[in-house]
């Protein structure tokens, strides 16, 4: 069994029909096809619901992937319904909380931009999001820093992916900024996220279409955590 998964071909759908492929012992509910994210990349999985026909709606509690990546699993809540294989109904997840992380995440990219160290870690939320650095020597200070960010954001580069061959990706290892996560291979491409003329690297997350679409950011603590770690926090200025 796999997971057609639609958010790969179009972030911004915010719902699909689709057919219960399974449920594990563990409640967890497989669908053929899903526009919920599963947790990955520092990303959290998405929250909605799953809309039936013929009973009360499901409320999803997370999302992730099973023991076959291949595979989407959809965790409703401990006291939600469970739908039977075979069913047909509608996956329709909390667009508003999916639009913050795709804001978020697209933001922690042009981070990488404005502090161009390599990434030790890093988290996405829905009101913010931070990058760690392996920084040997002083960071730039803050205003500095959310200066540069909120110029790339107001500039509106476009954000698009595109796929490479796991040999073009291993033969082109400056691409990964990332220390301690390497994209995955294997399967015989790699997906890569575009901003501009600015940035390519290799992502699986989702993301807005238009850095414009960020909003104004303002860049919260910078923390030391470790002799060379430096962690930046970014959260929108706007809070609505």
């Amino acid at each position: 069994m796999s997971t057609t998964l639609l958010f790969r071909e179009d972030a911004y759908l915010p719902e699909t029909d689709a057919t219960v492929l399974d449920v594990t012992d563990r409640r967890g509910i497989i669908l053929d096809r899903t526009v919920f994210f599963a947790t990955g990349g520092g990303q959290p999985g998405d929250t909605g619901i799953l809309k039936r026909a013929g009973g009360p709606g499901i409320a999803i509690a997370a999302t992730v992937y099973g023991d076959d990546k291949s595979e989407v699993v959809h965790v409703p809540g401990e006291a939600e319904p469970l739908p039977e294989p075979g069913e047909a109904l509608t996956a329709s997840l909390d667009w508003a909380r999916r639009h913050r992380h795709m804001r978020i995440h697209t933001a922690l990219h042009l981070l990488s931009v404005v502090l161009p160290y390599p990434v030790t870690g890093g988290q996405i939320g829905a009101e913010e999001g931070r990058l760690d650095f392996d920084i040997d020597g002083d960071v730039p200070p803050k205003e500095e820093i959310e200066e540069k960010l909120n110029a790339l954001v107001a500039a509106g580069y476009p954000v698009s992916d595109e796929w490479i061959t796991d040999e073009e990706l291993l033969a082109n290892p400056d691409m990964v900024k990332t220390m301690k996560v390497k994209p995955p291979i294997g399967t015989g491409k790699v997906r890569l996220v575009r901003i501009g003329g600015i940035d390519l690297q290799p992502c699986g997350g989702t993301h807005v279409r238009s850095t414009a679409e960020i909003g104004p950011l303002a860049v919260g603590k910078i923390q030391s955590k470790g002799r060379q770690n430096r962690r930046v926090r970014i959260h929108f200025a706007d809070p609505s």
